[in-house]
């Protein structure tokens, strides 16, 4: 799987700390290698986010992305739960 990410989701990644940065890299790389690898939790969304899907960075970190080809993902925000899912 490959993925490209969006304005929005660069600009919440280089606001989390440098520990979930980290965190959220090594998640990524999993992904590519493998999206549906079990420590992802990927999900799909419900509500207005239906058209997208969901990976677990941390317990309350969250990754929102699209499917927009057979093998691309489009990554559209990252950050708590709580913030992404208000």
């Amino acid at each position: 799987m490959r993925y490209s990410t969006s304005k929005k989701f660069e600009k919440q990644f280089s606001k989390l700390s440098i520990s979930i940065r980290g965190m959220a890299i090594v998640r990524l790389k999993i992904f590519i290698e493998d999206p549906f690898e079990p420590i992802l939790s990927n999900h799909p969304l419900k509500g207005g986010l239906s058209d997208c899907r969901s990976i677990n960075i941390t317990a309350d970190i969250r990754a929102i992305y699209k499917v927009v080809q057979k093998d691309i993902a489009y990554f559209i925000a990252i950050g708590s739960h709580s913030i992404l899912y208000k």
